[in-house]
């Protein structure tokens, strides 16, 4: 069952009458009650596609997992063991040791932005700082930062520029409230609890207090983390204006006065520029209606009232570069952004650069299957809205935080449904052997059909609306090799 955090569907929705625009007053106040006038723009509404990048330090030695920067620091833990065994003990070789290593010498932001932009995606950016503490821009709030160190290049800055080249939105997105209880301060046998390092490594806290997401951090954060948290987000924004600023979750750790701040700061500085901004958040991390719920390796079963984004990764097991990759297929990303788009919400798909900042070949052949796809597809797709149901078939969808590897692939029998400007759109998840039957759009159920066509073909398409179904028979080629896009209209009289 899906996490109850996820059912507060009328939460979301503000009475339109009710709204009260205060983009030209420029007077969002740090309160819920008016942070939560914020309106989604519609640059927003009619995305659905983006692409991030987790990198950083963790890239370096590689193996199995993002959180590697933790898992190699935790007693008794299969990464620890390989860490002591492959680089030594952890008072001599801590996680800072990796930073000269994280070279990124083949990074081209240029190319990046390109690459990315030819996957079709619309939005577009860099994780700016992870758990770890190592932050992607060039920062005065922290010596620990990539211009400094490692590629000694802006790689937050770099990026934003490059993207905007290309026409995309650009987004930042933040980590970092995770640093707090990340490392073993608490523990002398390593170098994370070196007072030296400790603007790294974060504060002394005591054994034990390290909890997930879904459990209550005691003691909370003190001033000063709380200070140092907001302040590399607002020099984020100040320096590079994103257009959409992301939070993972633990966020509920940040004293609430800084979150407020920080929503009521963003949103003037933008109705300022005359910017239209989004923020997105994790379980109840913000308050309903007031930034742009974000789900984690998972999807809704059914349409929402309210626009939604999923974060999900091109790899099965790691956020980041690993030396054991296990990529998704193509097929598997298209299908997934077919079913959230027909269900109100939107893809954010993280890819993997390699520590010296290379994104390899089965990564980049992935994002340019996507956009020539969406090239053929996209009409179906971009700025389009849900239908009054998402689909019909037999694949199920799990819903729940990390969810995703409980839902099998999706089918010929599959349909899932798009509306723009008119127009009905019903993708096909499979290339179809026989005839297609689609319940939703029988006879008595919907206006008469005018035409059918299939995207990307000139193919004539035989059909005939029965009263139990709309059957489509099996077109003789597939204009793609992925989840297929038919175009219904129906008779205006």
């Amino acid at each position: 069952m899906l996490n109850t955090k996820f059912k507060l569907s009328t939460l979301y929705l503000l009475p339109a009458l009710l709204a009260v625009s205060l983009a030209d007053a420029n007077e969002y106040q740090p309160n819920w009650p008016s942070v939560k006038q914020h309106q989604t723009p519609q640059w927003f509404l009619d995305a659905k596609f983006g692409v991030y990048f987790h990198w950083g330090p963790y890239t370096v030695p590689a193996h199995k997992t993002e959180w590697y920067s933790i898992w190699m620091y935790r007693e008794g833990h299969p990464i620890r063991k390989h860490h002591e065994e492959t680089y030594g003990d952890l008072s001599e070789f801590g996680y800072k040791d990796f930073i000269p290593q994280f070279t990124g010498e083949h990074f081209d932001a240029k190319e990046w932005a390109q690459l990315i932009a030819a996957s079709g995606a619309e939005f577009a950016g860099p994780v700016s700082e992870h758990a770890d503490g190592f932050a992607m821009w060039d920062s005065e709030v922290t010596r620990w930062n990539a211009k400094d160190m490692g590629p000694q290049k802006d790689i937050v800055g770099e990026m934003s520029v490059a993207l905007r080249e290309q026409g995309l939105k650009f987004i930042a997105t933040f980590h970092h409230q995770w640093k707090y209880v990340w490392y073993p301060t608490w523990d002398k046998n390593t170098d994370a609890s070196d007072p030296q390092y400790a603007d790294l490594y974060g504060p002394y806290v005591p054994k034990g207090t390290f909890v997930m997401a879904n459990q209550k951090t005691e003691p909370l954060p003190d001033k000063q983390f709380n200070d140092e948290w907001l302040a590399k987000v607002q020099e984020v924004v100040d320096k590079y204006q994103p257009d959409l600023v992301y939070f993972d979750n633990k966020m509920d750790i940040i004293a609430e006065q800084y979150r407020l701040k920080f929503l009521a700061d963003y949103y003037n500085q933008a109705a300022e520029r005359r910017q239209d901004v989004v923020v997105t958040y994790k379980f109840e991390d913000l308050q309903p209606g007031s930034a742009v719920l974000d789900l984690e390796r998972a999807r809704m079963s059914d349409i929402k009232p309210f626009p939604w984004l999923t974060d999900d990764s091109i790899d099965w097991d790691s956020w980041s570069h690993t030396n054991t990759p296990n990529y998704k297929s193509t097929d598997r990303l298209i299908d997934f952004l077919v079913d959230v788009v027909s269900k109100n919400g939107r893809v954010l798909l993280n890819i993997t650069p390699t520590a010296d900042g290379r994104i390899l070949q089965p990564v980049r052949q992935r994002l340019l299957n996507m956009g020539e796809w969406l090239k053929v597809n996209g009409e179906a797709i971009y700025g389009t809205r849900p239908w009054h149901r998402f689909g019909e078939g037999p694949t199920q969808v799990t819903e729940g935080h990390l969810s995703e590897k409980q839902n099998p692939d999706s089918t010929a029998k599959d349909i899932r449904f798009t509306t723009k400007e008119g127009a009905l759109y019903a993708f096909v998840l499979g290339w179809p052997t026989e005839n297609i039957s689609i319940k939703s759009l029988a006879r008595y159920k919907v206006k008469k059909i005018q035409s059918i066509k299939l995207l990307g073909s000139a193919e004539k398409i035989n059909w005939h609306q029965a009263d139990d179904a709309l059957i489509i028979e099996p077109p003789a080629d597939a204009p793609t090799d992925y989840a297929h896009a038919f175009k219904i209209t129906f008779k205006t009289n």
